[in-house]
């Protein structure tokens, strides 16, 4: 580490980008959003970055509901019709759901919250290296574990090492792919593949409560990536003792524990007793049960209309309606980057020629799934999977519909007597997803292209999921559209289910990720989105706005985009 890192760190000094983005701030070239965001990145306070946004700019502070200026009453139940599934290991969850019932009793070293603005949680503070190369988190101190022990840089380190290890197959891989190297390796066939592992010494013990991170390119969105629903910290003995958090909560540092648990049932949290002293801000609820009501939303709903819970996870969109008008129901609603997208595994027949892949992009009517399939509620979409509510999104020009030009290339591509191919869809969040394959078939039939709708149960969808040849997924919000690109699409990372890999798009990625300047990142995001649409790996027609509904018993509840439960200021108002 330099000299001038050192000073920078021991004098608490503000990173130098922070008063280049205030005086663009200032000027009108970045926005409120982006100034929020990146500057608390780069290390300022939550507090200070929207003290000055508020000081000099005629915007409203951040919005506070109506709830929030009530008297908050400490105590009571919160009660959820969710799926309570299968949970183990944090570390390779594939669903929110299981996080949202983890994240009550573990908990991550920040925290970003609806309005995409990321903060100190297990770490008190973090400070960026100038190149932004060097990432040093410092922990709280008197932090425990539901065991009694505290936490320190140890288990943070054991738990990073763990995302990394290619044998437990986190998602974090794609995240943190700036710590990785790829060496031979074997399958567990035996045959030979590439495998990305960590770099020895890119993650470092400073002190008791100090971890660096040394990353190989220069990485702006490190502090939100460390809140991705895998990366739990969890006791640095946890693997040791089975990777299982239904049986060991107490390896946690939530305020609160697994009481009772059965996949499919029920899931109830309560305060920890035994003389835990939690370290933040007490919760207000005493107890917090995750009741499964099934697959089907209507079941959820029609349990909040008898009073059976509170809330639910999301309201279907075919249930709108009945829910705006029960009584004592209210809606919640937020635009988010959740998407189905139906991709597109292009190294197999007929979609190894591309012109295939672009006839289907060209025959597609993304405006017509959005307002058909998903009510006009969200936006439209590019292809490219960046959404236009992320602030790292650049606007390309608008997409055509051009049915005569994908009979053309179908006929240039020795499909001129037409072509059946087979789209699966698990309606794994609703019945949108078949209607929204529906649409496409109606779509492409008018270019000569028949899709076979396969509609699989949920469970069996994802068996195969990464398998198919062309599938509707669901994918959830990411607060950056680089953040998603990582998962998805970078090369050899274990969810990218298209089977991507571009040299190009993967140098791109990794330069818009360390570039803070947010024009000079735009200019990167437009050729990252420019690459994929090009490549015509996927149509993905809209962004989704997403619903829950809630009993207005149930104050301060508000909606995260990512679906996620930051429950910590909700309270019942009996």
């Amino acid at each position: 580490m330099t000299k001038t890192k050192m000073d920078h760190e021991k004098q608490g000094r503000v990173h130098p980008r922070v008063a280049d983005l205030k005086n663009k701030f200032l000027k009108g070239e970045v926005d409120r959003r982006e100034f929020l965001r990146t500057t608390t990145l780069l290390g300022l306070s939550a507090a200070a970055a929207y003290s000055f946004t508020d000081t000099f700019s005629n915007e409203l502070p951040s919005l506070i509901s109506s709830a929030e200026a009530a008297t908050p009453k400490k105590g009571g139940t919160i009660r959820c019709a969710m799926q309570v599934q299968d949970m183990s290991d944090p570390a390779v969850y594939d669903w929110v759901e299981k996080s949202n019932v983890t994240r009550q009793m573990a908990e991550y070293l920040t925290i970003t919250g609806s309005d995409n603005v990321t903060r100190p949680y297990l770490a008190e503070k973090w400070v960026p290296s100038d190149d932004l190369k060097t990432w040093t988190f410092h922990i709280r101190k008197g932090v425990k574990f539901g065991n009694g022990d505290e936490l320190t840089a140890d288990d943070v380190i054991v738990n990073i090492k763990r995302w990394l290890d290619p044998n437990v197959g986190s998602s974090m891989v794609g995240m943190l792919n700036t710590m990785l190297k790829e060496e031979d390796g074997k399958d567990k066939d035996g045959k030979a593949i590439k495998v990305k592992r960590m770099i020895e010494g890119s993650v470092e013990k400073v002190d008791t409560y100090t971890v660096r991170i040394h990353l190989n390119s220069p990485d702006l969105s490190i502090p939100e990536k460390m809140y991705h629903y895998p990366a739990v910290i969890m006791h640095r003995s946890f693997a040791e003792k089975g990777a299982n958090i239904t049986k060991t909560p107490d390896l946690g540092t939530g305020p609160y524990t697994l009481a009772e648990f059965r996949v499919g049932e029920i899931a109830i949290l309560k305060r920890r007793g035994g003389g835990f002293k939690y370290w933040g801000e007490d919760p207000l609820l005493d107890e917090i049960h995750y009741i499964d009501t099934g697959q089907d939303s209507a079941a959820s709903l029609a349990a909040l209309a008898s009073g059976q819970v509170d809330t639910m996870y999301v309201l279907d969109l075919t249930l709108l309606g009945a829910a705006e008008t029960m009584p004592g129901v209210k809606v919640h609603e937020v635009t988010t980057a959740q998407t189905g997208c139906m991709r597109i595994q292009a190294e197999r027949a007929p979609y190894k020629d591309i012109r295939v892949r672009q006839a289907m992009q060209l025959a597609a009517d993304n405006e017509q799934m959005l307002k058909t399939a998903h009510q006009g509620r969200g936006m439209v979409a590019e292809n490219h999977h960046v959404c236009g509510c992320q602030p790292d999104y650049a606007p390309l020009p608008k997409i055509k519909r051009n049915v005569g030009k994908a009979k053309q290339l179908l006929a240039d591509a020795g499909h001129g007597g037409g072509l059946d191919i087979t789209c699966n869809v698990g309606n794994t969040n609703g019945q949108w997803e078949t209607d929204q394959v529906i649409v496409l078939k109606q779509n492409l039939a008018e270019a000569g292209i028949n899709v076979n709708v396969n509609v699989m149960p949920a469970a069996q969808y994802w068996d195969v999921w990464d398998k198919a040849d062309f599938s509707l997924t669901v994918w959830t919000h990411r607060p950056l559209g680089t953040m998603l690109l990582g998962v998805a699409y970078r090369t050899g990372v274990p969810w990218n289910e298209a089977k991507y890999s571009s040299k190009e798009f993967d140098d791109l990625l990794t330069q818009a990720e360390s570039t803070v300047d947010i024009n000079k990142r735009h200019k990167i995001m437009a050729k990252v989105e420019k690459r994929l649409q090009d490549d015509a790996i996927m149509i993905q027609p809209y962004f989704r706005s997403v619903m829950t509904a809630a009993s207005d018993k149930v104050q301060n509840l508000g909606i995260h985009p990512t679906n996620y439960h930051q429950w910590n200021k909700v309270w019942i108002d009996s």
